[in-house]
């Protein structure tokens, strides 16, 4: 079996939320509230790109604002500008019954970002996933999750995978590309050992997950069937994405939290060529108008939060 490259000399807590953007590799150490990219050279340490006062989860990158991203961070969803200056958008966790703090986040093939919420003891089906418009506008659109993980994104934006990694479940939904209304769930994956993770997709369709406590990479096709398993020497990847110049490039970051004696790779950053590419992680497309009126927030059953400006 070819071993994969370990890119970079760091071993972090929680590494997660890795996204090719720019042309490079950034991803996040949840916990410590840092934001880093993979250095050019597997032998030099991850470079920070800027660290948060609080947990931060997963960004994507803004839309011909170079060096601006969309953050899931502390208990709700923020800006980050270049010189890492933090603009709260909606913060919906902040009255939880129990201490919250988000997770996983990706933006869509539309332009809005998707970001989960979770307990930091993981009580069960306290989580939450949320959608932030292109309008900023932030709406809780699923509850009753206890560890969301991704979502994951068809490339048509019409399919989203969401885990909950501590159900061993990864669903299926069908998302209404012009509004990002979202269909029932559908059971897609389950695993038996192991916990479904980050997750990503491909131009195939096919959907890479990240297999916490298997120390495994798999790819699924897109009927769920497994097709590859790819072996990791750390037993919790956690977060992956597909990059590189010709998208062939399978990153996967890994955490040394909650593990007794962890091995000397345990929390590193890897990289392992395949066959079928991926594409760059997608903007958020924030629309350019004023701020929309206020609007009832349990509309529909869901909460909906206005942003302070667009």
């Amino acid at each position: 079996m070819t071993m994969p490259t370990v890119i970079g000399t760091d071993r972090l807590e929680l590494g997660e939320g890795i996204r090719w953007a720019d042309g490079r590799a950034v991803l996040t150490d949840i916990l410590s509230g840092r934001l880093l990219s993979a250095p050019g050279r597997p032998a030099a340490p991850l470079a920070r790109i800027t660290q948060l006062p609080c947990p931060l989860g997963a960004v994507a990158p803004i839309e011909d604002r170079p060096g601006h991203w969309i953050a899931a961070a502390g208990t709700g969803i923020c800006r980050i500008d270049p010189a890492g200056r933090v603009d709260w958008i909606a913060r919906p966790e902040d009255d939880a019954p129990v201490p919250m703090r988000m997770n996983d986040g990706v933006a869509d093939p539309q332009g809005r970002f998707w970001a989960g919420s979770m307990a930091y003891e993981a009580t069960e089906d306290a989580g939450s996933l949320y959608r932030m418009d292109r309008d900023g506008c932030v709406t809780r659109v699923l509850r009753d999750i206890t560890v969301p993980n991704g979502p994951a994104f068809t490339a048509d934006g019409t399919v989203m995978y969401l885990a909950d990694s501590a159900r061993g479940l990864v669903r299926r939904y069908s998302i209404d590309p012009v509004t990002g209304d979202v269909g029932e769930p559908v059971p897609h994956i389950t695993f038996s050992t192991g916990s479904p993770d980050g997750m990503t997709t491909d131009t195939e369709g096919g959907l890479w997950i990240a297999v916490w406590g298997a120390g495994q990479a798999h790819r699924y096709h897109p009927d769920g069937t497994l097709d590859r398993i790819v072996e990791l020497p750390a037993a919790q990847p956690a977060g992956l994405c597909l990059g590189g110049p010709d998208g062939r490039t399978l990153l996967v970051t890994s955490a040394r939290i909650g593990l007794s004696r962890p091995s000397p790779l345990d929390g590193a950053v890897f990289a392992f060529r395949v066959d079928v590419p991926g594409t760059p992680a997608a903007p958020y497309r924030p629309e350019h108008t004023k701020s929309p009126a206020p609007t009832d927030p349990d509309a529909a059953g869901d909460t909906a939060v206005r942003p302070d400006s667009p």
